[in-house]
């Protein structure tokens, strides 16, 4: 895609009162006829004796035409950031998301009635009902589709990282060097363009599975219409006298997994078992930012468009004081 700057600027303008004067408070779109997906955890194993888990290998060959490729001049800090991310030189990494890494599988150890569970947990976007990371996003680049899954637009992503921000599980990943914002070079905005799983968008769309299900040789992971899904959760909830999660959380999402350990044991221990706990991706009950803390959604939204102000500013003066020596 090729924009003029005078183009790409009027755009970004219109974008942001657009999405400065739309209701923030969203209410979920799905249908019973929209895709979900279901993830059982008592028949994943995360491909154990394998480097890589199957549905991660999956995930990474059907998508890796869409990896972004950073320019290297770009890869620097963009005020007011004082760093900036750079995955490019760490593709390889498989325990986490990553710009190049889209789903990953957690390990860890519960224990449960009196016995040990060794639990595997794929990871990857749940797909939110009623997301605020596209209800929230400064350009109005992220869409929750009626088919189920949230997507990123990377043509018009400025990787401000806001979705990131008010995701509750961290899902959204910035690569630096790639994306829109080098056209405001040298006026510091953004910082790159955000990745993350799209339910393999384009794929559903031609009549496929998303790379990750049909990868399973578990069959661990099964992608239906909502009505389905929902109901052979619960009916293997039932069966298991296990657990859901997903169908409430973050107001409901588009992912539900069951297991036999309650999710709270599981996410207790995945803080307990790791370096930094502060970095793990959680199986918590968040609150859904839209709904409870509405203000701060509001902040969220403003300090993308307060942040470009000051960057001009700044700018403005830099230029202004170099004219004057």
């Amino acid at each position: 895609m090729k924009l003029s700057r005078r183009t790409f600027l009027a755009g970004v303008v219109a974008a942001s009162s657009a999405t400065l004067l739309a209701p923030q408070k969203s209410i979920a779109a799905v249908s019973d006829q929209s895709y979900a997906t279901l993830i059982d955890l008592t028949k994943c194993d995360g491909c154990l004796g394998q480097d890589v888990a199957d549905c991660v290998r999956a995930c990474r060959t059907a998508n890796q035409h869409r990896f972004p490729e950073p320019n290297p001049a770009m890869l620097k800090p963009y005020w007011p950031q004082k760093s900036f991310e750079d995955w490019s030189q760490k593709r390889d990494v498989t325990n986490r998301l990553t710009p190049y890494n889209w789903t990953f599988v957690q390990h860890v150890t519960v224990e449960h009635a009196g016995v040990e569970h060794e639990i595997a947990i794929p990871r990857r976007c749940m797909h939110c009902d009623n997301p605020p990371c596209a209800k929230l996003c400064p350009f109005g680049i992220m869409k929750k589709h009626p088919e189920g899954m949230v997507d990123i637009d990377p043509d018009l992503c400025f990787g401000g990282a806001k979705c990131r921000t008010v995701c509750p599980w961290d899902v959204p990943q910035r690569q630096a060097g790639v994306g829109i914002y080098q056209m405001l070079d040298p006026l510091p905005a953004g910082g790159g363009v955000m990745f993350k799983c799209d339910l393999c968008k384009d794929t559903l769309a031609a009549g496929e599975q998303p790379a990750c299900i049909p990868a399973c040789t578990k069959q661990a992971l099964t992608i239906g219409t909502r009505h389905e899904i929902m109901a052979q959760a619960e009916a293997l909830a039932n069966e298991y006298q296990g657990y859901l999660y997903g169908k409430e959380e973050n107001g409901g999402t588009s992912t539900v997994y069951v297991s036999k350990v309650p999710f709270e044991k599981i996410d207790a221990a995945l803080l307990a078992h790791s370096k930094q706990p502060e970095s793990v991706m959680r199986l918590h009950q968040p609150d859904n930012m839209l709904i409870t803390h509405e203000g701060k959604a509001k902040a969220v939204l403003l300090a993308p468009i307060i942040g470009a102000v000051g960057a001009f500013m700044a700018t403005a003066n830099k230029e202004k004081k170099a004219e004057e020596k």
